[in-house]
């Protein structure tokens, strides 16, 4: 029997019958393919679980004698090769679903969201970061993701028996993870000098694959460079000013060199949001060096093929770097840019406030000639927001896009219910998902089998979360009133609520446990009882966020609530999904007009979990009176929206829950998540956001390019 190593030292050395189980595991394919995670199950169910569902660590913990079992498995062997040929027929580019003449894209964003055995995200920026990456693969849209790495992950939440967010390291096992090192042609870890630092620092270079699409991500952690110069990759939106300036300088700057020195042509540049606006600079530089353009037409030549995506409701949301630390950082680059200090740093200077600094989505503004914000609203509040920036504009023309926000429809929606939509839209539904006639189908499915599949989702969801108590407490002895706090005595049967959303002061996290009296009948109604299930992380810098994650563990604990609202810890992707395929309904209450769009509760809506809002975001334009409930007032005003939202749950949910007939299914309740999917499903898919974003930029740019060539 022959055996082939892998390139990650983690895996085993597998017989070659099998080694496509290795080139699997290192392409994050398998993570919206239910062939794939199906297939890693059968390898070894026990294992699948208790790695986490990462199938390198997996395969790594397993012995010889269990590979010789496989191979001797005609059922296993059937379905690895009926899976393998599944993947290579889909990294063929000559499946690729898109016209193949639309020129490359480099996306640079600070985060991404695309597996928790990856801890590089922090939100929701990230995980949209990571459903445009999976969806341009899936299309054939050539792009190419530039990231972070983050050694240190982003912060693991760990709640004390007071309510408290401590914060811990969740470090990254480099050979564990599905990532791979980038060689040198002396099989050397790649490496790059970040240009015109001095001191250098230096960068190693990681790749991720995301089915056809690869990621590259820089980390700062190695030898040859200083302790503090190692730091700078390590943490997700680092406090500390004067790092974070240099960590967007080696995002920005030292991920374009990356793609230079790896020798990979783009030709449009996609910002998300300002953290990596500092390429554009580089840009300007590449175009004068190469292509022997002066700075003016170099400067145009940016602005007509980069975009720049922001996501920002508020001007103090963004980045702001001191002029003097700036000037520290950039005194030589300027120089080489042919640009005076004034030129230089006018280009990220607020005309609404010229003394506060360089402001990085100024800078992207200006730079990018292509700009849009997430959702319909979010436009009107950016246009108003940045429309010094245009002052010759009228308000009404001012140049910012929008392009709503859409999730990636294989990620996020559940396999027992892909499976079942499957069979009434057809397999092929997948390449027509943004066409919303087909949606009309599901109006046909069984009730019975649809609330089969929401049932199995809401088990499951009580079983992650008992499991997930029970574990802490076998290792840490953790105080059993937090245990209680955490959702050991959830009830499957009981209509439950779902509040996962970062605890932050805008998201107004406990607008619910606004009147705890009235909250105490709503939720312990021993006809019609109501739970409420809340997940979030504080940043950790974000004091008044953890003062406020603290006051809801209490109100957790708290005995006459009968264990009816519980918290879950460490909220990230994995407890993400159970969530909003488990819940009842998703409940989102942000200050107005704060939520520049959202995407959770489209991840709820796809799987039938219906969406209580008010109106902000994305929900301002999905809410059509039947597929969810919308409250509040037009102005945010704590009071009244907590009296808005009791009286929604105690006059229209509740009712309409527990209304059950003669046939003990409630089917307005079914009928309204079978309105949910259909209407919410193809108008807030990763599949139509791309064909947006290649409509109004990408194809526009391809053409403009090529009639000046």
């Amino acid at each position: 029997m022959h055996k082939t190593r892998s390139a990650n030292p983690a895996l085993p050395m597998l017989p070659r019958e099998l080694e496509g189980l290795a080139e699997i595991s290192l392409n994050l394919w398998w993570t919206w393919n239910p062939p794939g995670k199906n297939l890693f199950r059968q390898v070894n169910p026990f294992l699948w679980k208790e790695s986490g569902h990462n199938p390198i660590e997996m395969l790594g913990q397993m012995s010889a004698e269990e590979f010789d079992a496989l191979l001797k498995s005609e059922h296993f062997m059937n379905e690895y090769r009926y899976v393998y040929a599944l993947f290579r027929r889909y990294m063929d580019v000559e499946s690729c679903r898109i016209e193949r003449d639309i020129l490359p894209v480099a996306y640079f964003c600070a985060e991404f969201g695309l597996h928790h055995s990856l801890p590089i995200y922090s939100g929701g920026l990230g995980f949209l970061a990571g459903d445009i990456l999976k969806e341009s693969s899936d299309m054939g849209l050539p792009m190419i993701g530039v990231g972070f790495m983050y050694p240190q992950g982003y912060v693991r939440q760990i709640i004390g028996s007071d309510g408290w967010q401590n914060g811990a390291n969740e470090p990254i096992d480099r050979d564990t993870a599905p990532i791979e090192r980038v060689l040198d042609k002396n099989g050397e870890h790649f490496t790059i000098k970040v240009p015109f630092i001095d001191p250098p620092i230096y960068a190693a270079v990681w790749k991720i694959n995301i089915g056809r699409v690869k990621l590259y991500l820089l980390d700062t952690d190695i030898d040859k460079n200083d302790p503090w110069d190692r730091l700078i990759s390590s943490r997700l939106y680092t406090p500390d000013k004067h790092q974070r300036l240099r960590q967007q300088i080696v995002l920005g700057i030292g991920g374009y060199r990356m793609l230079e020195e790896l020798g990979i042509k783009y030709s449009i540049l996609h910002l998300n949001e300002g953290h990596p606006a500092f390429a554009l600079f580089e840009r300007v530089r590449e175009f004068m060096q190469s292509d022997g353009m002066s700075l003016s037409e170099a400067v145009q030549r940016v602005r007509k093929t980069s975009v720049f995506t922001t996501h920002t409701p508020l001007q103090a949301g963004t980045d702001v770097y001191d002029f003097n630390m700036m000037s520290e950082m950039f005194s030589e680059y300027w120089e080489r840019l042919g640009m005076s200090k004034e030129l230089f740093l006018g280009y990220g200077m607020n005309p609404d406030d010229p003394s506060s600094g360089f402001n990085m989505t100024v800078f992207g503004m200006k730079m990018c000639g292509y700009r849009n914000a997430v959702s319909r609203k979010h436009a009107k509040v950016a246009a108003d927001i940045w429309k010094s920036l245009f002052p010759d504009t009228p308000k009404k023309k001012i140049p910012i896009e929008y392009i709503t926000n859409g999730i990636h429809i294989p990620t996020w929606m559940g396999d027992g219910l892909r499976a079942r939509v499957d069979e009434v839209l057809g397999e092929g539904w997948i390449d027509m998902q943004q066409i919303g006639d087909i949606w009309r189908r599901v109006e046909d499915l069984d009730a019975q089998e649809i609330w089969k599949i929401h049932y199995d989702y809401k088990v499951r969801l009580v079983n992650f979360i008992r499991e997930r108590v029970r574990k802490r407490w076998s290792e840490e002895s953790i105080d059993p009133m937090v245990g209680m706090a955490e959702g050991v005595m959830l009830d499957p049967d009981v209509l439950t609520i779902g509040f996962a959303r970062r605890m932050t002061s805008y998201k107004r996290p406990s607008l619910i446990l606004r009147d705890l009296d009235r909250l105490e009948k709503i939720v312990n109604d021993k006809a019609r009882p109501v739970q409420i299930v809340f997940a979030g992380k504080a940043h950790p810098a974000d004091i008044p966020g953890k003062k406020i994650l603290q006051e809801i563990f209490k109100v957790c604990s708290d005995s006459r609530f009968r264990g009816r609202l519980a918290f879950v810890e460490d909220y990230g992707e994995e407890a993400a999904k159970y969530l909003v395929r488990g819940v009842d309904v998703w409940l989102n209450n942000p200050t107005i007009p704060m939520e520049a769009c959202g995407t959770s509760g489209m991840k709820a809506s796809v799987n039938g979990t219906l969406h209580l809002s008010v109106s902000d975001g994305w929900w301002d334009e999905a809410y059509n009176g039947k597929n969810g409930w919308s409250f509040g007032e037009k102005v945010s005003n704590d009071e009244k929206d907590a009296d808005a939202l009791y009286d929604i749950i105690e006059k229209e949910i509740v009712p309409l829950y527990y209304d059950r007939g003669h046939s003990s299914l409630p089917m307005g309740w079914i009928e309204m998540m079978k309105e949910a999917m259909v209407s919410i499903t193809p108008a807030f898919s990763a599949r139509r956001m791309m064909g947006e974003y290649m409509s109004k930029f990408y194809i526009p740019i391809t053409e403009c390019c090529r009639e000046e060539k």
